[in-house]
């Protein structure tokens, strides 16, 4: 991790497209300005995370869902027969 000191009204650049600048400091609260690209996306780390969480949530099948699945498949290949 990269760590470095800035004051409010000072700037960090990322990769020419991205600034990063120190708003304001009110006690242990800092706020910060991020320009970038509209094809950027930018989160809040717990926003972030519970996006993670619920992709992964939705990419992973139920067990009584793969089992109705499997069921139908097999009263399907009995039909056939």
């Amino acid at each position: 991790m990269l760590v470095l000191s800035r004051k409010k009204g000072e700037s960090i650049v990322i990769q020419d497209h991205i600034e990063v600048t120190v708003l304001a400091v009110e006690g242990d609260t800092v706020r910060i300005g991020i320009s970038a690209p509209k094809h950027i996306d930018i989160f809040r780390q717990e926003i972030y995370t519970s996006i993670q969480e619920a992709n992964r949530e939705s990419a992973t099948p139920l067990v009584a869902n793969v089992e109705a699945f499997m069921e139908r498949l097999r009263n399907d290949s009995t039909k056939k027969e």
